[in-house]
């Protein structure tokens, strides 16, 4: 079966960086889109960023702009995401997400991963 099996959380301070990654089995990695979504204290899951099946775009929200850098490597069926300058409003369980478009809309991705903890704290 499908399995996307997120690594990388942890605690970081305010301003450090992380890199999570998410490892994708049991489907064609490279025909599908790849994303990121976050998870804070409600129940809502906001789009953070995604990336089209060979790379070739990639699309971030307004909060990730500019110091998120989603990437993947097909070779090895694994999408990252590069964190930089996190705040405490960062703090969320990340989870990726597999789909055929990378649209910025949870209801566009088919399989999602268990999530891990992101916290931003001093």
């Amino acid at each position: 079966q499908v399995q996307l099996v997120e690594s990388g959380g942890g605690l970081v301070q305010p301003g450090g960086s992380l890199r999570l990654s998410c490892a994708a089995s049991g489907l064609p990695f490279s025909n599908y889109a790849m994303a990121w979504f976050r998870q804070g204290p409600g129940n809502e899951r906001p789009f953070v960023a995604s990336i089209s099946y060979n790379g070739g775009s990639s699309y971030y929200s307004d909060s990730a702009r500019g110091r998120f850098t989603i990437s993947r490597d097909n070779a090895k069926s694994t999408v990252y995401l590069q964190m930089s300058s996190l705040n405490p409003e960062d703090t969320a369980v990340y989870y990726c997400a597999a789909g055929p478009t990378e649209i910025p809309h949870t209801g566009g991705y088919s399989y999602w991963g268990q999530g891990t903890q992101v916290t931003v704290s001093s």
